[in-house]
């Protein structure tokens, strides 16, 4: 699927079957895009691709004719070491040519490791420092309101991001401004790169970075709207992504259970897959197992 037409289906009421179908060819480009530069956070982006692709071709009220639209909502990437997943999304979806991701981490582009807001139209703000982008979007929230835009604020995290006291400020006081305009979907994928506990006593721990914790009930102990979803299911993705926009006088949570390297059957759940770039046998068999054609 070449880009003009990628465009021309943004432009209409994707069904989920689309939807799904552009998820998998993000997962292509994010790893050939890898294979081609031999660098790149991959596991993340790929657990990550089916709510990006939902955000960016159904839920985002956005142009990307005018990327800096005053009234567009916002997406905040603050697990921005995914920014491999960010920039492929924002190819499909006309921000930049498709052929543009062969400059991934390359001197001079415009698409480094994170990503750069001074260097990309459609990046809403810099990220790359775990934890703070949360703070941001609630900024950009409360910004909305007191100025009586109706943007909406899409923040994604990761489950390991979360560690950051910084990110608990944010969630502290969200709900305290009543910020119903503002949204944190964290990424769950259970696989953070390196963990740290008193039983491990070094690097190296791999459980699920919130093993034993009840996110939910914290979250709606906070006075978040909590929603749990499947974070590959596109209607499931859909929904909780529409609810949210709906309005109401409190910050959503949208926790989604995912799972890392997804799509491909020697990344999933593999910390090896953290980062990585494929070799050309692992490279063909990527292509196969996502059923993309030479095209895509």
């Amino acid at each position: 699927m070449n880009t003009e037409a990628v465009t021309a289906l943004a432009n209409e009421r994707l069904s989920d079957v689309q939807l799904e179908s552009l998820a998998r060819r993000g997962r292509w480009l994010v790893l050939s895009t890898a294979h081609a530069v031999k660098s790149g956070h991959v596991g993340g982006s790929m657990s990550a691709m089916d709510i990006l692709v939902a955000l960016y071709f159904d839920a985002l009220r956005i142009d990307p004719a005018k990327p800096a639209w005053a009234d567009r909502d916002r997406f905040i990437l603050s697990k921005g070491h995914c920014g491999i997943g960010l920039y492929t999304v924002l190819a499909m979806r006309g921000y930049l040519p498709i052929e543009e991701l062969r400059s991934f981490d390359q001197g001079g582009s415009r698409l480094q490791m994170h990503p750069d807001m001074q260097l990309l139209p459609g990046i809403d703000i810099s990220t790359g420092s775990l934890g703070q982008g949360l703070s941001a979007g609630f900024g950009m929230a409360l910004g909305a309101r007191t100025t009586g835009s109706n943007a909406h604020v899409f923040v994604m995290m990761g489950d390991g991001e979360m560690q950051e006291g910084m990110a608990w400020e944010a969630l502290h006081v969200a709900p305290r401004y009543r910020l119903g305009n503002l949204t944190a979907i964290v990424d769950l994928n259970g696989l953070q790169q390196y963990g740290w506990t008193p039983e491990s006593g070094s690097r190296g721990d791999r459980r699920d970075p919130w093993a034993g914790v009840d996110l939910p009930r914290v979250m709606g102990g906070l006075g978040w709207r909590v929603v749990e979803i499947d974070g590959h299911d596109m209607l499931g993705i859909r929904a909780a992504l529409a609810d949210a926009k709906a309005g109401g006088d409190r910050p959503t949570m949208i926790l989604a259970h995912t799972v890392k390297g997804k799509g491909v059957s020697f990344t999933e759940m593999s910390i090896r897959w953290h980062t990585g770039a494929p070799d050309d046998a692992q490279l063909a068999t990527i292509r196969a197992e996502l059923g993309v054609g030479e095209d895509a």
